[in-house]
């Protein structure tokens, strides 16, 4: 499970404005192998974390590549898993690492939505020559993946912006975050929105979250109605922001939690520009 809120300006007024500001958590068993966001792939084009775990291996939540490509997925919350399911991090990878345009890489993967468990899957190509165009499919919502209009947006383990609570909330948080920050240097913007990313206060009550996801989400509501979930040995692993500049500047900070001790964190920052 993960959270998701990105702003998205394809053209913007300021010279000192972003393309696109990302703030993402993502949520896991703290057992569970990663490794920490670096590049990797053809000629190291590639920035994200790697799901490590067996028979998942080379799988991810969320990475952007050299050449523009950016994608980000998110669980969609459900009862029961079918666990004869393709592992839906492979979707990310292969997006990062192909030739398809983000609409055309959508439409393919509606084709084949029934064969993962439940997912949202945003997909980018990022384009300081040609513009940026942002593309989102849910394999639990409308069968054709859209182009979203540039805007604020915010996705959790529902179909994009369904309004649970902590969502809503989240949301609202990013948006002031983004807002003070037009005054503020980039470094302050990245510890604002990782600040956002920590909030831990749960949203109750939610009927949405426990409609949706029943007898599976009731024992954890109270961590889980969160931005950041905080369970014993489930929850919060890592923050990531995105900010993408008017140059095609790209700054990817990642911050994560050591072991599984939700008191210890390390914080990277990767930067490069756009080849596009």
């Amino acid at each position: 499970m993960c959270i998701i809120f990105f702003k998205f300006d394809p053209r913007p007024v300021s010279k000192n404005a972003y393309r696109l500001i990302l703030a993402a958590n993502r949520d896991e068993f703290y057992h569970r192998p990663a490794r920490a966001a670096d590049f990797w792939g053809s000629n190291n084009e590639v920035l994200s974390g790697l799901d490590m775990e067996e028979g998942k291996e080379g799988g991810t939540w969320l990475g952007v590549s050299t050449r523009g490509k950016l994608a980000a997925l998110t669980n969609y919350l459900q009862p029961r898993l079918n666990r004869d399911a393709r592992g839906r991090g492979e979707l990310v990878a292969q997006f990062l690492t192909s030739d398809m345009d983000s609409l055309s890489y959508l439409k393919k993967v509606s084709a084949e939505g029934h064969l993962y468990n439940g997912f949202n899957l945003i997909a980018a190509d990022l384009s300081t020559e040609k513009g940026d165009v942002i593309c989102y499919y849910g394999n639990r919502g409308e069968q054709e993946p859209v182009v979203l209009v540039p805007g604020t947006y915010g996705l959790s383990n529902a179909l994009l912006e369904t309004p649970w609570r902590k969502l809503c909330f989240g949301k609202q948080l990013f948006l002031e975050a983004v807002e003070r920050g037009r005054e503020l240097p980039r470094d302050a913007l990245v510890a604002q929105l990782l600040d956002v990313l920590s909030n831990d206060e749960a949203q109750l009550p939610d009927p949405a979250i426990e409609a949706q996801g029943r007898e599976y989400v009731r024992p954890i509501l109270s961590k889980y109605a969160a931005v950041c979930v905080r369970c014993p040995d489930y929850g919060t692993r890592t923050n990531t922001v995105i900010l993408v500049d008017a140059d095609g500047h790209v700054t990817f900070t990642e911050r994560s939690m050591l072991g599984s001790d939700p008191t210890r964190w390390e914080t990277t920052t990767h930067e490069f520009r756009l080849q596009s």
